[in-house]
């Protein structure tokens, strides 16, 4: 006996002939085809050759990756290439003296700083992780290497004397101390409190470090414009060990920013018109390396789209050499060099009660801070700044935004497809949450009333009120961002846009540990769309935010606690200690089983035509 009559098979054949004419119609590549299941021509599924899967590859140039419509959404490949590029560098992370050793000769070609023993043993007591990962170091310090000892040294104390720094070192009893400061009174108090948190650190290795004295900017950012020319000529005598001395150094550009870049970079090749558009770029990119694209050399239209830039035009001249001074930030285009700085620096115990990813209320984009990160005065192209940029764009209602649509569950190796249009009147009001706070701050005081009628300017808010929102941006401001690490810590999703790498860089994996962002925030859209959906949650990957948000956390549990402050900054002094020594062989560790140093340093000059043949 048939279970279904004769009144309902006829229903059903129906329906199935109504499916397969929608099927063949083509309505469902329209409708779903934004990552439901797309059809061919004759409206069968179609089916992904390797053929076709490799004539959807995204490219990959400069840091970032331009998305090929043919291909599949992007933030699933860069979220698998982040994973797979992370446990590979902790598979290899030394785990013995002799090996970190070992390692260390492989990348830097020369022996460790006196004092690396009792570096590894402050490591290993400690669990610090990455042992081998401190090439911001070297990136900081290898082109000093190529300037004479006697010279740094006069160099330190001439920035000694310099307005507005103090210097940092041990005094005649061998304890760390404040050597000098020659600051103004109304930075002073700034100063005294940052000196101390450095202290703070440098205390616990107190008895191990070398005698040292490091000249530090008190200021938010950096201000050491580089040579391009200059410091590559350092670099080449860095690389054969041997010293440039001061009057064999080239001269400088006078070109202002673009003085630092590579003659043949993109920055060089085009004229630095700031009243005129910038240097245009593919439609729809996400970033695969950060540290690249902060680099404005290879991507000029940061000088457009950051107050660092954008404050001083087309920037200043460089100095005529490179000058050994500390700094809590620098750029591409700077050579202070950076320290781990505990400025922001929070213990997670801080933050215990803050609310688990799924049991946060708000899921919109949540940033607050004051409009700092340029001056707003009216000659200064203050608008396009990178925090007036990011409140202007994510309030307005008129106009719309292109963005693509995240693939459902089971179809993420499908085409993304070409951007979808919308207007900013249906996202922004629901999905981002941006003001600045207070009033208007950093202008002259007709451009602050100007700011008072175009944005809206709210009240502070309390961290306990921002542990409601599952998804926050982190920007910079003047400088770096110091409330990085509080909001790591928390449980939501970070998004970051910066142009200055941090003294973790080496340490910290984006779209495993937080989401990042472009300075123009072109893909702030794409990327907050793909995690929390449109404004209704269609195409949410819930789960992955969540999965970003945990690891963020884990990873600031993890690899950014006060001993990983402690241990960086040893290792930097042990740097810094023999560069500043005009003996730099009896400087270098000489530990039991070493072997002979890969080359010496040697006291020999070497013209300047010579080092650039290199």
């Amino acid at each position: 006996m048939s279970l279904i009559s004769p009144r309902s098979w006829r229903y059903l054949r129906l329906l199935i002939a109504g499916a397969l004419l929608w099927l063949n119609s083509g309505k469902l590549e329209k409708h779903l085809g934004r990552g439901i299941v797309p059809l061919d021509s004759s409206g069968h599924v179609r089916v992904y050759s390797a053929a076709k899967k490799a004539r959807g590859r995204h490219i990959y140039r400069n840091g970032l990756v331009e998305v090929n419509p043919e291909g599949p959404h992007p933030i699933f490949e860069l979220m698998k290439r982040a994973e797979e590029e992370w446990s590979e560098k902790l598979r290899k992370a030394s785990s013995s003296l002799d090996e970190a050793i070992g390692e260390y000769r492989r990348r830097y070609r020369r022996n460790p700083p006196k004092g690396f023993d009792k570096w590894w043993a402050y490591v290993q007591a400690h669990d610090v992780q990455l042992p081998d990962e401190y090439d911001q170091i070297d990136h900081d310090l290898r082109p000093f290497f190529g300037l004479e000892p006697s010279y740094l040294i006069e160099l330190q104390t001439e920035r000694e004397a310099k307005e507005d720094t103090y210097t940092l070192g041990k005094n005649s009893e061998g304890k760390i101390d404040v050597l000098r400061t020659t600051c103004r009174e109304n930075v002073r108090p700034h100063v005294v409190y940052n000196a101390n948190l450095m202290l703070d650190v440098l205390r616990d290795v107190e008895d191990d470090l070398p005698s040292f004295r490091a000249v530090f900017s008190p200021h938010d950012s950096p201000s050491l414009v580089t040579d391009y020319l200059i410091k590559t000529t350092l670099l080449e005598a860095a690389d054969t060990n041997s010293y440039i001395g001061k009057e064999q150094l080239p001269e400088r550009h006078r070109i202002g920013w673009r003085s630092s870049c590579h003659p043949d970079s993109p920055a060089r090749k085009i004229e630095l018109d700031l009243d005129g558009p910038p240097p245009s770029k593919p439609k729809k990119t996400f970033i695969y390396n950060h540290q690249q694209t902060m680099d404005p050399c290879q991507h000029p239209r940061l000088f457009w789209r950051h107050g660092q830039f954008l404050s001083h035009n087309k920037g200043p001249d460089p100095y005529p050499t490179m000058i050994p001074e500390f700094s809590s930030c620098t750029t591409f285009l700077h050579h202070n060099i950076r320290v781990p700085t505990p400025y922001g620096w929070v213990d997670e115990k801080q933050l215990a009660d803050d609310p688990d990813f799924e049991d946060k209320i708000d899921e919109r984009l949540l940033w607050r801070g004051t409009n700092t990160g340029a001056y707003h005065a009216p000659q200064m192209r203050w608008q396009n700044s990178h925090r007036d940029t990011l409140v202007r764009i994510s309030n307005e209602v008129n106009g719309s935004i292109e963005y693509l649509v995240p693939p459902k569950p089971g179809y993420e190796d499908y085409p993304v497809g070409e951007p979808q249009i919308a207007r900013k009147s249906r996202f922004n009001p629901s999905m981002m949450d941006t003001s600045f706070v207070r009033e208007p701050t950093q202008c002259d005081e007709a451009v602050c009333n100007h700011m008072k009628n175009i944005y809206e300017y709210k009240k502070h808010q309390g961290a306990k009120e921002a542990s409601n929102y599952k998804y926050v941006l982190d920007i910079d401001g003047n400088g770096w961002s110091g409330r990085f690490k509080r909001l790591i810590t928390s449980n939501s999703l970070i998004f970051k846009s910066s142009i200055y790498p941090e003294w973790f860089a080496d340490r910290i994996a984006p779209w495993i540990h937080y989401v990042p962002v472009q300075v123009d925030l072109s893909d702030l859209y794409d990327t907050l769309i793909f995690f929390r959906g449109d404004p209704n949650g269609e195409g949410a990957h819930e789960d992955l935010a969540r999965q970003i948000a945990l690891q963020g956390r884990e990873w600031s549990k993890k690899f950014w606690r006060r001993e990983d402050l402690v241990a960086y900054f040893f290792r930097l002094m042990l740097e810094y200690a023999r560069l500043m020594s005009v003996d730099r062989e009896a400087m270098t560790y000489n530990g039991e089983g070493m072997e002979e140093p890969v080359q010496k340093w040697t006291k020999n000059k070497i013209p300047v035509e010579d080092a650039l043949l290199h």
